[in-house]
């Protein structure tokens, strides 16, 4: 169970680190060096990789989970909890914002569609922002030991961590 942990310690770490990466890097600094078309072209490219590289990341964290369920031993195999939720809304949160919203905002772009292209970019980021928060709260449990393995409620740090 120790190796586990470690990994889903790794995983969820590399997956904040990309989004804050992307966030608060790499986004503001195609915008600060080039023209805004320009930018947007480079942004949109960094947010493709950004999304399958988040499906892959979340993916594997969602199956760290439930092996770390299948190990646990004298325990409910209770499949969901905090944990899983967050890793899950994550993935969630990429498909909606990703997959779902940019085709609307292309279609803005160019004057059709039903939403502005202003009110698909808010939504956009606002799914951004939950991911963020989701795998922040994900990769804070883990790095605190306090990810549940047997659905606890409030699961405590154990010396095998």
């Amino acid at each position: 169970m120790r190796d586990v942990s470690r990994w889903l310690r790794l995983f969820s770490a590399v997956w904040l680190g990309l989004l804050l990466t992307v966030a608060a890097v790499a986004t503001p600094a195609a915008f600060a060096a080039l023209p805004s078309p320009q930018a947007g072209l480079v942004v949109a490219r960094v947010l493709a990789s950004e999304a399958a590289a988040s499906l892959f990341l979340g993916a594997v964290t969602l199956a760290l989970m439930r092996v770390r369920v299948r190990q646990a031993e004298d325990a409910p195999r209770v499949q969901f909890n905090l944990d899983f939720g967050l890793a899950l809304c994550g993935v969630f949160m990429t498909v909606i914002g990703y997959y779902a919203v940019l085709p609307l905002m292309d279609m803005a772009r160019t004057g059709s569609g039903r939403f502005s292209f202003a009110q698909l970019h808010v939504a956009s980021s606002a799914c951004y922002l939950i991911k963020a928060c989701c795998v922040a709260a994900l990769a804070w449990r883990a790095s605190a030991g306090r990810l549940a393995s047997r659905g606890d409620v409030n699961p405590q740090p154990s010396s095998s961590d």
